[in-house]
């Protein structure tokens, strides 16, 4: 067992196009003035790459842009195992902390900060760099661990685009089974039941926050599209896609009267007729706010419980609930 400072490692700002960017550096830099940045890399793996040839430690904390970090993460102690609960090296493990997500009350590692391994990093093939589904996600193809913690909280609804883009890219990941898609007609039996659940959020809750009702239409539309269409799930690792799909067929849109209510009707319709066990809400700010008050997210597990694991203890018939 190694115990590490957590201010022993580099800490390095990820930003591409984030409205909130230079408001959340200015943040960062003031609670870690050694903080590095890597700015306008396009692509999710070819960010962290760049990430990575920054760094001068062995391992790396990434910071992204529409994400505000509490600072007494900087006074933690990490216990980091010889090897995790699969007997593996945790020489190639990333670490990851759950965030607070502002616009729906989700915890959990969406957004949240991560500790890389340098070379492992600098190895990898994911996301753009992948030709596999797998690859779409860090946490379906890496050694990745999720700890319990929570040390930030992500703000992704500074613009509409922003919003529709985090909530679209949700939509997609959680309506996937380890990024394969599945029958409309089993959808609730073969997607896992935390991202079903966490779906269910994304696809209905935060329409109390401004723009937050671009992110519950970016998430029904993702679900929708991934379920029931023949569109290609990994787009969403593709930055012109996305900027190109809403400026054609989203942003002539914003500014019709009734135009985004009417388009989150139709989805609600469609996704609670042709998906089993999904339960879409006519979107109201006074739920959203109901439902933050009174959510209680999910207990974890202990820190090297993996997603794995708890499909794992499911086969052997524990209650893991």
């Amino acid at each position: 067992m190694n115990k590490i400072d957590v201010a022993e490692f580099d800490v390095i700002f990820l930003s591409y196009d984030e409205p909130n960017a230079e408001e959340n550096w200015s943040d960062l830099l003031n609670k870690v003035p050694w903080a590095q940045r890597v700015h306008g890399v396009k692509g999710f793996d070819a960010a962290h790459k760049a990430a990575a040839e920054l760094s001068e430690t062995e391992r790396f904390i990434t910071v992204d842009a529409d994400n505000i970090v509490m600072p007494d993460f900087f006074e933690q102690a990490l216990s980091i195992p010889d090897t995790d609960n699969q007997g593996n090296s945790t020489d190639e493990v990333i670490f990851s902390w759950n965030a607070k997500n502002l616009l729906n009350g989700l915890v959990y590692g969406n957004g949240g900060l991560k500790l890389w391994p340098k070379q492992y990093t600098l190895n990898m093939h994911t996301h753009e760099d992948t030709q596999d589904h797998e690859g779409m996600e860090f946490c379906w193809k890496l050694n990745y661990v999720q700890l319990n913690d929570m040390f930030s909280e992500v703000h992704q609804t500074a613009s509409p685009f922003q919003a529709f883009r985090a909530g679209f890219r949700e939509g997609v990941k959680m309506s996937l089974d380890q990024g394969k898609k599945v029958s409309p007609g089993r959808f609730r039996q073969d997607i896992w039941y935390g991202n079903f659940n966490r779906l269910q959020v994304w696809c209905n809750i935060g329409a109390d926050v401004d723009n937050g009702a671009w992110a519950i239409y970016g998430a029904r539309l993702g679900c929708y599209m991934t379920t029931m269409t023949e569109w290609n799930p990994n787009l969403i690792a593709d930055y012109t896609w996305f900027r190109e799909f809403f400026n054609n067929e989203i942003q002539p849109n914003i500014e019709k009267h009734d135009w985004l209510e009417g388009e989150l009707i139709r989805l609600e319709t469609e996704l609670n007729k042709n998906l089993t066990g999904m339960m879409m809400l006519p979107v109201h700010a006074n739920i959203s706010e109901f439902f933050k008050t009174v959510y209680v997210n999910p207990r974890r597990f202990g820190a090297m419980i993996t997603e794995k694991d708890i499909l794992d203890l499911i086969d052997k018939g524990h209650n893991i609930y």
